[in-house]
């Protein structure tokens, strides 16, 4: 363990603090306009399905995002094509703060979705390629700074809706934090810039079977994680018995737990193999599943769904970095594939979870996340088998 200790260490340059803030940037997004849905319903006197289609629309732009990134990154680079997506982001959450019409605020979720996707996985890439070997440990930090900056962003929604700004004033953190951020630091990038395309008469290689699996993994995470912000809240209501209100403080543990276990993480992905970390973390998240699933105590579902959260916390970065892994010489492919696999989770992970509630019942239907682990562990094996 010491040797790896001294042979991997993280560098914090400035290159790396840019890439962690715009991911913290990116967070303000994620997590402004998600804690506005139930907000914007009320503004809309829509049905939770209608208010729903707002993810629905997230989801797509993801995945439209991975079909374009490979030929953004080539085209334009990393840098242009991170920049480019953050304006395209903020376009999309001043769409939602100009207007209350549905077709438009579906667009602006739509829009600032697919962009955001094309900022942070861009982002990720480059700085996995910029630290090398730390690369996990990174991408673990830099979710980690997202997670704080992202819980801060909610408590501000939050705080400023009960003003007489409204909710909608919350929102303009996210492009106030981007212009900040590019009159600082617009000229800082790390020391690749752009993406090589196969040289004239080359055949590109196709990624090896591992790639594919690791984008499975990817996929149950991103689902597993969905699952639990959408749908842990309502489980603990009817565990314990608390309102809907008070019950929804449940994910504020949860969250509490991932911003800790990325920064916890980032200090053993230095330490551990990578394929290690990541079967302890899903099994540290299956623990916290089962004590969350089986108490009907709020003191115990709390602690279930904070240790779920810190088990959590390290299934994206190290999924996402995995990916990377698998994909040889060519990071941008895992750029590109990393927001499919995670768009149709987003997509499929809670409304699956949202069938079986409706069918067995949502304390049957929370059988899924084990499920889930189990996929993300096997895909883990399988794929680590022969490296």
């Amino acid at each position: 363990m010491s040797s790896i200790s001294e042979r991997v260490r993280l560098v914090r340059d400035r290159p790396t603090w840019l890439i962690y803030l715009q991911l913290g940037t990116f967070a303000t997004f994620i997590y402004g306009l998600s804690g506005a849905l139930p907000l914007l319903r009320l503004d809309q006197r829509t049905s939770g399905t209608v208010a729903g289609l707002h993810g629905t629309a997230m989801a797509v732009g993801t995945i439209l995002a991975g079909l374009s990134l490979t030929f953004l990154t080539r085209r334009y680079g990393r840098r242009v094509t991170t920049w480019v997506g953050l304006a395209g982001m903020n376009a999309g959450v001043l769409l939602v703060v100009l207007t209350s019409a549905l077709p438009l605020t579906l667009l602006g979720y739509g829009v600032a979705g697919g962009f955001g996707s094309v900022a942070l996985y861009t982002a990720m890439a480059a700085l996995s390629e910029h630290h090398g070997p730390a690369g996990p440990a990174a991408i673990s930090e830099a979710n980690a700074v997202g997670v704080v900056v992202g819980v801060a962003a909610t408590f501000l929604l939050s705080a400023i809706a009960q003003t007489t700004l409204g909710w909608r004033a919350a929102l303009l953190l996210t492009p106030a934090l981007t212009v900040l951020l590019a009159l600082t630091l617009g000229r800082v990038w790390t020391r690749t810039t752009t993406v090589a395309a196969p040289s004239t008469g080359e055949r590109p290689v196709r990624p090896g079977w591992r790639f594919h699996v690791a984008g499975g993994v990817l996929f149950c995470c991103v689902a597993l994680e969905f699952t639990f912000n959408l749908w842990a809240a309502e489980l603990f209501a009817a565990r314990t018995g608390l309102s809907p209100a008070a019950a929804a403080t449940g994910l504020t543990a949860f969250l509490a737990g991932l911003g800790a276990g990325r920064f916890g993480g980032a200090y053993l992905a230095l330490r551990l193999p990578p394929a290690r970390l990541f079967l302890g973390a899903l099994a540290v998240t299956a623990a916290g599943w089962l004590l969350f699933w089986l108490s009907t105590l709020p003191v115990l579902s709390y602690a279930g769904l904070a240790l779920s959260g810190v088990g959590a916390a390290l299934h994206f970065p190290l999924a996402l970095a995995g990916l990377i892994t698998h994909s040889g010489d060519r990071p941008d492919r895992a750029g590109a594939a990393a927001p499919i696999w995670a768009g149709s989770a987003m997509a499929v992970g809670p409304l699956a979870l949202g069938a079986l509630a409706d069918g067995f019942g949502t304390w049957n239907a929370f059988l899924l996340v084990p499920v889930l682990i189990c996929l993300a562990a096997g895909g883990v094996l399988i794929a680590r088998s022969r490296a």
